[in-house]
């Protein structure tokens, strides 16, 4: 198998790099694409020296099998046809198809089936914050129907990209120096701050980020249930966190929801209020796994549930996610 990634400079394109060696994905060939700026530039995959190539409209996809896109939307569709002329399938990190009737939308632990309908070749990888809510979601959907899902998100540097988190460290050292901090990458500075505000507002007073994780979780669990959500970028540098409350059709007690997420895949159970055990962005960081803890009943809602989640951005939330989908295809023998 010839496999491509697109994007390789960025933050999720070198976390790609990673999670593809560390989880020995077959292939015969990498073959690594970006912008005019990073082409040249050399990168080390299973020990072997991998020179990045220009990404242009030419035939260079004719004989690549897979495709991992991480170049942001714009590139995702100006590029959509040249990576897929010849049959490669392209499992996409951007928001271009994420709402594309003809592109599913995959999060291997909910919807891995959906992958194989891909008329376009193309597959969707979700928003981060959606990715991490609805690997928990899922695990108590199994047990009784999710109607409504109030979600605050503590979104970490990392969801902002590698220029974002250099931006975030370098004010720490820019404001113990006495000087301003640079600010480019967020709408404020962000050190020793929270900005209620990730991505950009539309006109019903929700971001463009909040209003992914409402469309985006009915089109993975096939469901209609409504998401209110609030996303914040919080002093973080990587791993999101979300504190959310779930309205189901019947009560689901603690203990119930507790067994649930014990079992489900790619969620790890980490609860022990005594001993103060709860995930953290600075534990969880670097790690696969959907953490989950603080499960209580909500007290405003007899059929309700609150809990938190911490959870990697940058690999589940988005390299890692990719790949488990390729891992599936491939399983599956559907590439």
């Amino acid at each position: 198998m010839k496999v491509a990634i697109v994007g390789t400079s960025g933050a999720v394109g070198q976390e790609f790099l990673r999670v593809l060696a560390e989880r020995r994905f077959p292939m015969d060939e990498l073959v690594l694409f970006g912008s005019s700026r990073s082409a040249g530039t050399s990168y080390t995959f299973r020990g072997k020296q991998i020179t990045v190539k220009e990404l242009k409209h030419n035939d260079d996809f004719k004989d690549i099998d897979l495709v991992f896109a991480s170049a942001g939307a714009g590139t995702s569709k100006e590029f959509a046809e040249t990576m897929t002329k010849y049959g490669a399938v392209v499992i996409d990190n951007s928001s271009a198809f994420r709402m594309d009737e003809e592109v599913p939308l995959v999060v291997p632990e909910v919807n891995a089936a959906d992958a194989k309908i891909r008329p376009r070749n193309i597959i969707a990888n979700p928003n981060c914050t959606t990715i991490q809510m609805v690997v928990a979601l899922k695990a108590i959907e199994n047990l009784s129907h999710i109607k409504r899902v109030h979600v605050s998100t503590y979104q970490a540097a990392s969801g902002a990209g590698a220029s974002a988190m250099a931006e975030f460290e370098h004010q720490y050292e820019q404001l113990i120096n006495g000087e301003e901090p640079t600010v480019s990458k967020f709408a404020y500075q962000l050190a020793y701050n929270v900005i209620p505000q990730v991505d950009v507002f539309l006109e019903n007073g929700y971001t463009k980020e909040e209003m992914k994780m409402y469309n985006e979780t009915r089109k993975i669990m096939h469901s209609d249930v409504v998401v209110s959500a609030t996303c914040v970028r919080v002093p973080v540098l990587r791993a999101h966190s979300e504190s959310t409350w779930i309205e189901t059709e019947r009560p689901v007690s603690v203990e119930e929801a507790k067994n649930a997420f014990a079992k489900a895949e790619g969620v790890i159970l980490q609860q022990n209020d005594a001993a103060k055990e709860y995930p953290m962005p600075l534990f969880v960081a670097g790690k696969n796994p959907v953490y989950v803890g603080r499960i209580r009943k909500d007290l405003a809602n007899p059929n309700g549930l609150t809990f938190w989640t911490v959870s990697d951005q940058i690999r589940k939330g988005a390299a890692l996610n990719a790949v488990q989908i390729a891992e599936y295809l491939v399983k599956e023998k559907a590439l």
